[in-house]
């Protein structure tokens, strides 16, 4: 009696279970079946009716709707020939792997003969991106929302504006939070009631986007409410204010860029111009030869470009420093005191290094890949930007500045540099090997300018002319800076960088150069010794 009891106790919990479940298979079973009359509207003839589909689709919140979406988009959608099903299909070896877009489980495989796909014009492809971005504005994961928000801000609808103000207090991140501000006042300026205009007005103050600047234009002009108008103009008149001292911090940004380059150019003429006197006209090749050299490293190093720059930089500076001895030790040595016959023996030179060059490479240019960690940049808001690559160019230049200033300032090589530019005949008197500090001065000077070499292989491509366009603003900086003088280096290439930069735009780069060079004459008639003079380079060649 007992065992009935309990027997029939179990088949009534069972009955309950089933009864209970009941409600929620058939919830699920409907549910299932409204997916697929939809994704079967994916299929009709009319663009309107597939918009349509698509808009039930994202409606519906499905767990697959967002897959379904996304394949549309990116023509994965198929439909069967026989039986005209919607599939998801992948191009494999047979023909399509194809899969359930309801299930998610494979259906089997087919030939290009029975499937086709769904076809969409660019209108439903638009809006079925924006539909996927508002699903994504509530997504667990950030980088989604951010997507999302991103490509909202591409079509700011005002019908998301409701959706964006119930998410925005609540996202974590804050340039998240930023950019659905934007959007949110994007879309509140295509509303009909004034006062929406106005508050979106007001959610947008302080933004300098491109896209801001124009709708703000387009409504100081034509609103046809005078107060959005006022407000309008107003705020557009901020936003130009802004967008021009951002435009001075960029000119000067980019006038450092270039006096780095600069700078990092005329280290190695100062040094061997300053110790030697010898104005070297191959000066510009040993810089192609350290941007040639980076270039090999990365042929050598294919499969690790993020840390080749880490090879090319020691490579370059003792290649080019070789380079140098060997010109010292084979040519220049025998020219002292003849500064004339340097100048042509240097700019033959030249013209051999290119030739050079030429022979080994080609004449074409050759791109040189910038390390991952140096592409990009920096946003600091929609009107200003600092590129990675010419930040890290400006601490690089930096960086060789203060190494030069140790060498030159804490080790017995610098000691003795000092004292043949100060005084040869002295320096000779108490020991000083004149000669040897020749050689490894100019080494040490063209070492540098393959430096140079490997920052302008990650600004522009590398040719047998990229030095020829750096050595006369070279001169102009060395010259202007104090001959043989670090500091007078430092601050006459970051000067004359920034002046061209604030003059190119006035007058074009042929002009500015001009106007620079007639700057320097003027200054050294002014001031003959530059910035920084050097001590005692008068007396050691008298």
């Amino acid at each position: 009696m007992k065992t009935n009891v309990g027997y029939w106790r179990l088949i009534g919990i069972l009955l309950a279970a089933l009864l209970m479940g009941t409600p929620a298979m058939a919830q699920t079973s409907d549910a299932d079946a409204a997916f697929a009359e939809q994704l079967a509207a994916l299929n009709a003839r009319s663009f309107d009716d597939k918009a349509a589909a698509a808009q039930a689709i994202a409606d519906s919140g499905h767990p697959r709707a967002s897959i379904v979406l996304q394949a549309l988009i990116d023509s994965r959608l198929y439909f069967r020939v026989v039986g005209g099903d919607v599939v998801l299909a992948e191009p494999s070896d047979e023909g399509f792997a194809l899969t359930d877009p309801l299930t998610g489980e494979a259906a089997g495989t087919a030939t290009q003969y029975e499937v086709r796909r769904v076809v969409i014009n660019n209108a439903i492809r638009g809006q079925v991106r924006d539909l996927i971005a508002r699903a994504g504005l509530t997504s667990d994961d950030a980088a989604v929302r951010r997507d999302a928000v991103q490509q909202l801000l591409n079509n700011p609808d005002p019908a998301v504006a409701d959706q964006i103000a119930g998410l925005i207090e609540d996202e974590p991140k804050a340039d998240i939070r930023q950019d659905m501000a934007l959007v949110l006042g994007l879309a509140r300026l295509g509303s009909d009631e004034p006062a929406e205009r106005l508050l979106a007005l007001d959610t947008l103050r302080g933004s300098l986007a491109d896209r801001v600047r124009n709708q703000v234009r387009e409504l100081a002009a034509n609103d046809p409410d005078e107060r959005v108008r006022q407000q309008a103009g107003a705020m557009l008149s901020n936003i130009e204010d802004k967008r021009r001292l951002w435009g001075l911090a960029e000119q000067v940004f980019f006038g450092l860029s270039m006096g780095s380059v600069l700078m990092l150019a005329a280290f190695g003429l100062a040094i061997t111009f300053g110790v030697m006197g010898v104005i070297n006209m191959a000066h510009g090749e040993l810089i192609m030869i350290g941007a040639y050299t980076t270039y090999v490293v990365q042929l050598l190093m294919p499969n690790h470009i993020d840390y080749s720059i880490f090879v090319a930089i020691p490579a370059a500076f003792l290649v080019a420093g070789a380079f140098g001895v060997a010109i010292e030790r084979g040519v220049i040595r025998f020219l002292y005191g003849r500064p004339l016959e340097t100048l042509l023996a240097t700019f033959g030179l030249s013209l051999i290094l290119q030739q050079f060059v030429r022979t080994v490479f080609s004449p074409l240019n050759r791109q040189v890949s910038s390390p991952a960690w140096m592409s990009g940049s920096i946003e600091m808001n929609a009107a200003f930007s600092l590129t990675l690559n010419r930040l890290y160019v400006i601490a690089f230049a930096l960086l060789v500045f203060f190494a030069l200033l140790a060498i030159f300032k804490r080790t017995t090589l610098g000691l003795r540099v000092r004292a043949v530019s100060q005084n040869r005949a002295m320096a000779r008197a108490v020991g000083v090997s004149s000669s040897r500090i020749d050689s490894l001065t100019f080494g040490l000077g063209a070492g540098v300018a393959g430096l140079a070499g490997v920052a302008l292989s990650q600004l522009t491509n590398v040719g047998p002319n990229l030095g020829q366009g750096y050595i006369v603003d070279s001169f102009l900086v060395v010259v202007f800076g104090g001959v043989g003088n670090l500091w007078g280096t430092l601050v006459g290439g970051l000067s004359l960088g920034v002046l061209n930069k604030f003059l190119e735009p006035q007058t074009g780069a042929v002009l500015a150069k001009v106007l620079v060079l007639v700057f320097i004459i003027l200054f050294i008639q002014k001031r003959p010794q530059g910035l920084f003079p050097q001590r005692g380079r008068a007396a050691s060649e008298g």
